[in-house]
């Protein structure tokens, strides 16, 4: 049995699109979620009189279920179709989605958009859609939810799908990339089997469609890029780094550089689930044995690359942003915190370089003296301390990040280019 190739799906859209449902029905209707398990949450779920959110339960109280002792084994949330093997990445609240936007473990390759055809587009349903597509994503289906509420209507489905469409075109959707499903995730209508109750649809199902998508290039051509997540000092092996590698190829023996430090070392054991690996792609959460290499020169936020194409120290960077959420304005001189991959850091913005219109990215305005909510803008900005920065266009993962400031997300974007570090 060939390994199937592995795809990173994000659900999106408003809280009350049924997310969490759909979700559930997936992992229920591949046989993510055992037989055993649903029942439990479904009794569960009559008892605290949410007879009909069984499969919402399923995510929501993974937390609570493991702490109340009761084990699910579900809470990475996998699933098969026919081609692939997929995880989803959930995104409970507008911050945490943002974050696993763009956080190293889970860069999403495609999305679900989740809608309520009860209710139709909300406001949340256009921030989730924008932020995907400035965040690099190109391919969606849109999860048409509830149907069973509007009498499987056709003519309500049509309505919404207009709507969807005018809003996803006017972001620089291309709509060949993007696909409508009528569904009820409840009920399991063309979910994973095609319903009875909607004839007038002939396309595909959820499962069909999630086949359609096309996983990104694995750029093992180019240089190895590890962002580190957590360095740990194990007795008798040394230091251990442990990440994901997102470009190039990481093989034992081979010679590393940890940057912004500098620090040079030897790759020695590369161990993934438990297993030792002589090599480790694209796409592989790895720990590894560095030989030379101390501790104390090793952080979460570094990156690892060959130690002769090391990765970019930046010292100033331009970058594309979409501001989503300033109570007032961004002008120069503003310093938020930055989450790149897996780095936090300060950095100042010193230009607005234009203001661009988010429905044709054409120039709007040159220099404008402040960019607030809603704009979308190109700036140079310069980090406060050395960090690894790279191109969106040549290191997609090491080139998309979130501003956060006052304790939530208030623009994401994705570099443009980068002015090295004279190191």
């Amino acid at each position: 049995m060939a390994k199937k190739e592995h795809l990173n799906i994000v659900f999106i859209g408003h809280v009350d699109s049924g997310k969490s449902t759909s979700v559930g029905r997936i992992l229920y209707d591949t046989g993510a979620l055992p037989e055993n398990v649903m029942r439990k949450l479904k009794e569960e779920a009559e008892r605290l009189g949410k007879a009909t959110f069984e499969y919402a339960f399923v995510m929501d109280t993974l937390k609570e279920e493991r702490e109340r002792g009761v084990t699910i084994e579900v809470s990475h949330k996998e699933f098969e179709t026919a081609k692939y093997h997929c995880t989803i990445i959930d995104a409970p609240g507008h911050r945490d989605f943002i974050k696993n936007m763009i956080t190293g473990a889970s860069q999403a390759d495609a999305a679900v958009l989740v809608i309520s055809v009860k209710d139709g587009v909300q406001p949340q349903t256009k921030e989730h859609a924008f932020l995907a597509k400035v965040l690099g994503m190109n391919q969606m289906i849109v999860n048409m939810n509830k149907m069973d509420a509007v009498n499987y209507d056709q003519a309500a489905f049509d309505k919404v799908k207009v709507e969807v469409t005018k809003l996803l075109t006017g972001m620089g959707w291309k709509m060949d990339k993007v696909h409508f499903v009528p569904t009820s995730a409840y009920l399991g209508d063309n979910i994973a089997k095609k319903s009875a109750h909607m004839p007038w649809y002939t396309g595909q199902t959820l499962l069909e469609l999630i086949d359609t998508f096309v996983p990104p290039p694995k750029p093992t051509d180019k240089p190895l890029r590890l962002p580190v997540q957590d360095v740990y000092t194990i007795t008798g092996h040394g230091t251990v780094p442990v990440g994901r590698v997102e470009t190039g190829i990481l093989k034992q023996n081979m010679a590393i550089v940890f940057m912004p430090s500098g620090a040079k070392g030897e790759v020695k054991k590369i161990e993934m689930h438990h297993q030792e690996l002589t090599e480790a792609v694209p796409g592989d959460n790895v720990g590894f044995n560095v030989k030379g290499v101390d501790k104390k020169d090793v952080k979460r936020g570094d990156v690892i690359g060959p130690a002769d194409k090391p990765p970019t120290v930046a010292d100033e960077f331009t970058a594309q942003i979409v501001v989503l959420n300033h109570p007032t304005a961004i002008s120069i001189g503003y310093t938020p915190v930055l989450h790149i991959h897996t780095a936090q850091f300060a950095a100042r913005v010193i230009e607005i370089v234009e203001k661009k219109d988010p429905k044709t990215g054409l120039t709007l305005q040159k220099n404008p003296d402040f960019i607030k909510t809603g704009d979308v803008a190109i700036i140079k900005m310069k980090p406060l301390k050395p960090v690894v920065i790279e191109k969106f266009s040549e290191f997609p993962p090491l080139g998309r990040f979130a501003i956060r400031d006052m304790g939530q997300t208030v623009a994401a974007g994705v570099v443009l280019d980068v002015v090295p570090k004279k190191m």
